[in-house]
């Protein structure tokens, strides 16, 4: 009950406004803006490289990245940028492309937006050969293409668009720039997955181009029972099945409306589908129609002991992860819930083997509209439907317009599987459930690590972020999933549109609608300045190098690199982790009935963060229980109103498997309120001075802003702010005012 002196009161008043300005920078940007590294953070770390020819509503969505040439062509509004993969802002090139006027107006009298629908939207680029490009844009709802060159090297390179090949875009681009579409160009030839007519209804996979004569379109039958049912397609692709090469088929993605036959309700369901390369087309019924197309349901769900698992339906991405086989790719897609019950997302990892053998397996019967499909049990025609004709398979099938009657006859009505593709594990590698955004892209890069190779998971939401994601598969089978970074890559929460990486320079290229970023696939100095930190990260691409968390490369000659990823235990890989380690004490003073915020992260994402207290005179410390006075939260602990009996020793711990580290020593003392008001004396006024704000009155203001306990965080944020807002305009006001004495007194 001393009186204290005013020195170590005005130390006091420092130290306490220093923490207020703490809480307002810290936990009112934490809690409102967003929980991990957000755009500007990423920018100043030059972790993230915006476009600078980025602007609203350009809808960046088309990505041809060429890392041969090094060249990155970029499609958007009524342009096509050609940019340097090394420096996106060094020397960019830019081709006007806009839709005529004619069609824009058209496009406007049939009812679309003239700002996000009736202009030339690219959604095709793709190379052609070394210096052409096949771009393709939806041309105000009037899909036009044309073959692009890219002339001169580097800095001295430019776009020009061939005129004299301008043709239409129909059954090769999109009408409505806003619908799933996916297209691959192989062997001069492009096979595209889009909407055939300006309303979207009639949707078909199809394939155009091609070298003289054979320049014809070849597509999906209109068949709504049993082809393709509001398809909207998501990924193609070439893919050899055998080392003959007429086995090579075109295999793609997509999800449909599917009727079940016992109900005219439609559900959603992802497919996957696959035609023959050297599939030109039947006779008769199947004329400029594909003769091999088969496909088959792509589950991706949760099983659970009831039986009813639950399924997410709507296929979002695929990505297709080389391996040593180049017939083998492992394939990525990511899935959202139709479900009206909760929001969901979820990847699943399939193997190309057990896609062919459900290719390989029972076709699926149905015998009338008000039928459920069965497995079909009659005898199967020969050829077996579906199979590419070759001439080491039967020498008389030459070609598909050598196929029996009966085939194209079985292969019209029975294009559907009966058995389904499961993910390789079963379930699900990542799942998030009931969170604010969706997992809309993924892109998977392969890291050589030092206890083995992982695969690391980029995943674009839309929401403008992007989630670092590893699964990691332990000894007895099980995955365990872990989030290494979440990065706002976007200020403006906007969906992600399209994701290119490039593991040769260790580069992220992101689109969205209204910018494209370049984002560095690793930032190992987040990770703190200790081993114990990088090595719990559990990040494949950093390691601990004696000195820092820094970029692991597996053929460095470097002895001291300390990684662990499979297990995070830095217990046998460092030295300077020792149970229980305490960290360096500090000293924080809080007033009685006022808010107090004691600040503690870990570098590690998946760490327990636990706190603990030692009150004076107590033999034991024990844990924080949170309660409408505690708050715990992900950057420290909030105390709403101080008591005096909260004074005592703070233990902030970090738990991690069996690693337990202390990360913040912390001795609160509680002031006596009324004593420290007691000792305010007033400010000093006079007619002549304007009044002298001291560090006392600054204080008494903080008083007066933390004295009210607030019931969240929001709310405290909320509180400061508005108190902000009207001081500002008092002092506007004030201003006016001044003026207005001031012209009085010229006038007089």
């Amino acid at each position: 009950n001393m009186v204290m002196p005013l020195a170590q009161v005005s130390i006091l008043i420092h130290r306490l406004l220093s923490m207020f300005v703490h809480i307002v920078h810290t936990m009112c940007l934490y809690v409102c803006v967003h929980p991990h590294l957000t755009s500007s953070e990423l920018i100043h770390s030059r972790s993230v490289v915006p476009f600078v020819g980025s602007s609203e509503g350009q809808r960046f969505e088309t990505v041809l990245l060429d890392e041969e040439r090094s060249r990155l062509l970029l499609g958007a509004k009524d342009h096509i940028y050609l940019l340097d993969p090394d420096d996106l802002n060094k020397h960019p090139k830019k081709l006007s492309w806009p839709a005529p006027r004619d069609r824009v107006d058209m496009c406007i009298l049939a009812g679309k937006n003239p700002l996000t629908e009736c202009a030339n939207f690219i959604r095709v680029l793709h190379s052609y050969n070394r210096s052409h490009v096949y771009a393709c844009g939806t041309g105000a709802f009037h899909p036009t293409c044309a073959f692009l060159e890219v002339k001169g090297h580097k800095e001295d390179s430019w776009l020009h668009l061939h005129s004299n090949t301008v043709e239409s875009g129909r059954l090769k681009c999109p009408f409505d720039p806003h619908q799933p579409f996916a297209s691959v160009l192989t062997d001069q030839y492009l096979y595209a997955g889009t909407a055939s007519d300006f309303l979207g209804k009639d949707s078909t996979f199809s394939r155009s181009l091609g070298p003289p004569p054979d320049q014809q379109y070849i597509r999906t039958d209109i068949s709504e029972d049993y082809w393709i049912n509001e398809g909207k397609f998501i990924f193609a692709h070439p893919i050899a099945d055998t080392y003959n090469p007429d086995d090579d088929k075109i295999y793609f993605f997509f999800r449909e409306a599917s009727r079940d036959g016992s109900t005219t309700d439609k559900s959603v369901l992802s497919r996957v589908a696959r035609i023959c390369r050297n599939d030109v087309g039947g006779l008769r019924s199947l004329t400029n129609k594909w003769t091999t197309f088969l496909k088959a349901r792509l589950v991706c769900s949760i099983p659970v002991p009831d039986g009813v698992d639950t399924h997410f339906d709507e296929l979002q991405d695929i990505f297709l992860l080389p391996s040593r086989d180049e017939r083998n790719p492992m394939v990525y897609g990511v899935f959202t819930t139709t479900s009206s019950i909760f929001r969901g997302s979820a990847v699943c990892v399939y193997n190309m083997e057990d896609i062919r053998a459900v290719f390989n397996g029972p076709y699926a019967h149905k015998e009338g509209p008000d039928h459920r499909w069965v497995e079909y049990e009659d005898r199967i025609p020969y050829p077996r439907p579906g199979t590419c004709p070759s001439r080491t398979y039967d020498p008389h099938i030459k070609t598909t317009k050598d196929f029996p009657d009966e085939v194209i006859s079985f292969i019209r009505l029975h294009p559907l599987m009966y058995r389904s593709v499961h993910p390789m594990t079963g379930r699900p590698i990542f799942t998030r459930i009931n969170t604010e955004y969706r997992l809309t892209q993924i892109v998977v890069d392969q890291v050589a690590a030092e206890d083995g190779q992982y695969a690391v998971m980029f995943l674009g939401t839309d929401m403008g972020s992007v989630l670092k994601v590893v699964s990691i598969t332990q000894e007895n089978w099980s995955t365990e999933e872990i989030i290494l970074e979440e990065l706002q890559v976007f200020k403006s929460p906007s969906a992600i549109l399209n994701m290119e990486i490039s593991s040769k320079q260790q580069q992220l290229f992101v689109g969205g609608s209204d910018g494209l970023v370049q984002v560095s696939l690793h930032r190992c100095h987040i990770y703190g300045q200790g081993c114990a930190e990088c090595c719990l990260a559990r990040d494949p691409y950093c390691a601990w190098d004696g000195t820092q968390c820094s970029r692991y490369i597996p053929a460095s000659k470097r002895r001291a690199r300390r990684q662990d990823i499979k297990h995070g235990d830095p217990s046998s890989h460092c030295w300077d982790t020792e149970d229980g380690k305490e960290a360096y004490e500090k000293v924080l003073y809080g007033v009685e009935s006022n808010s107090s915020f004691l600040e503690c992260v870990s570098k590690s994402q998946q760490a327990l963060i636990r706190w603990f207290i030692l009150k004076p005179g107590a033999d034991q410390r024990q844990e924080i229980k949170p309660d409408e006075r505690v708050l715990i939260t992900e950057r420290g602990l909030l105390i709403r109103w101080l008591q005096r009996s909260d004074a005592g020793s703070y233990f902030c711990t970090s738990q991690e498997h069996s690693f337990t580290r202390t990360l913040l020593h912390l001795s609160l003392h509680v002031l006596d309120r009324g004593q420290i008001q007691a000792h305010q004396p007033a400010t000093r006024e006079s007619s002549d001075n304007p009044p002298v704000t001291e560090p006392r009155q600054r204080y008494k203001d903080y008083l007066r802003r933390l004295s009210v306990p607030v019931r969240s965080l929001d709310e405290y944020c909320e509180t400061l702010w508005h108190k902000e807002k009207k001081q500002k305009q008092k002092g506007k006001w004030k201003h006016v005012q001044e003026l207005r004495k001031s012209r009085n007194r010229r006038h007089h």
